[in-house]
């Protein structure tokens, strides 16, 4: 299992791709394959069958994007930012301001 810095409803920045300067809320973490889901970012149109739930078409569905491609956005300087440990908590790199604990 891969250790990553990134979480579940943190604000993130894309840094790298073609997707670069959005900036979107992580919907999902895949600490595993060191990985997260982004709101509206890395979005991809997939023709979806249709089913007795639902009707079909074209839908558009966001993947997954790899850690190394986003950089946390701190809450308090609003700049991208790297992440610090401190006494169990995550850090903000830049203004020392408290993401959250851990």
């Amino acid at each position: 299992m891969k250790k990553i810095k990134i979480k579940k409803g943190d604000t993130v920045i894309v840094i790298a791709g073609k997707d670069k300067g959005k900036k979107g809320k992580v919907l999902e973490a895949l600490p595993n394959e060191g990985k997260v889901i982004v709101e509206r970012v890395n979005v991809v149109k997939r023709h979806q069958r249709a089913t007795r739930d639902f009707q079909g078409g074209i839908i558009e569905k966001p993947l997954a994007m790899n850690v190394s491609k986003l950089m946390l956005v701190c809450a308090r300087c609003s700049e991208p930012t790297r992440v610090r440990k401190s006494n169990k908590s995550r850090v903000c790199a830049k203004c020392g301001e408290v993401v959250d604990k851990v």
